[in-house]
């Protein structure tokens, strides 16, 4: 299964699929190319480290979702990486109807909320500002709805009161980066 990751910031998650990939816990999903919208995304220097291409695509001219032109770019871009599956991981941008017909099935998301609570920007900090006792994370199928697509799976982490967001949001993080892994191991195992 050739997989396509896609990124805009530093690329823990990506790094966390790497990694299993690296520890053959990937299943049959190999790490094709990486892609991101800002030039000096962290998520960049892994390619080098684990001998994978990693691409600044420019997502011109909007600076919030993937439409139009640079919407093209994107599409020709990884049509070109014949992928079976493209993982947004930290990838800050909307995917408008376009883009999820060129890939329909393929594109899946990681969420730090348990979905359907606290959705959008923030996922974390929505939960503790709330006041829930539990929150986590998502893996769902992107569709034109904001972290609105099917569930594949959630891990749950329980929000302690000595925490403070900062220890919150590291536990989420701990969470996705295994959550995200297992996800894609399946779903390559599913596709065989």
């Amino acid at each position: 299964m050739r997989v396509v990751i896609l990124g805009s910031g530093r690329g823990s998650n990506a790094e966390a699929i790497l990694l299993a990939q690296q520890a053959g816990k990937l299943g049959s999903a190999q790490v094709v190319q990486i892609f991101a919208d800002k030039p000096d995304a962290g998520i960049l220097t892994l390619g080098p480290r684990f001998g994978v291409p990693a691409t600044f695509l420019d997502p011109a001219p909007f600076k919030t979702k993937l439409d139009g032109a640079g919407e093209e770019h994107y599409i020709a871009a990884i049509t070109a990486c014949q992928p079976d599956l493209i993982v947004l991981a930290g990838f800050m941008r909307v995917i408008k109807p376009r883009f999820l017909e060129a890939f329909a099935g393929k594109v899946i998301n990681l969420h730090p909320s348990l979905l359907p609570s606290f959705p959008g920007l923030d996922g974390i900090g929505q939960a503790f500002r709330r006041g829930v006792k539990y929150t986590g994370c998502t893996v769902h199928e992107v569709t034109a709805e904001i972290d609105g697509g099917p569930i594949l799976d959630q891990a749950a982490v329980r929000i302690e009161e000595s925490d403070t967001l900062e220890s919150l949001a590291a536990k989420v993080h701990a969470a996705e980066h295994a959550l995200l892994p297992a996800v894609i191991a399946r779903l390559s195992e599913k596709s065989r």
